[in-house]
């Protein structure tokens, strides 16, 4: 199995590799979803000058969702 790599990613890009077989809207949605509704990932996130809103993840954003949800596709 392919490593994950750790690089700046859209939402939807992002949500895709949690949720392959979902649109590009609901993929996002739902990963914040899990995003939102984990208040020790939205507290490290808003470390990083994480904002709502926001539609790219910096490297450092996706090490912690990945940090805390666990890496895609395992």
């Amino acid at each position: 199995m392919k490593k994950f790599i750790i690089r700046p990613y859209r939402i939807q890009e992002l949500g895709l590799h949690y949720f392959p077989y979902s649109t590009p809207n609901s993929a996002s949605q739902q990963l914040m979803r899990w995003v939102y509704y984990n208040p020790y990932l939205m507290k490290d996130l808003e470390k990083t000058s994480y904002r709502v809103g926001q539609r790219i993840l910096t490297p450092r954003q996706v090490s912690l969702i990945i940090e805390h949800l666990g890496e895609p596709g395992t």
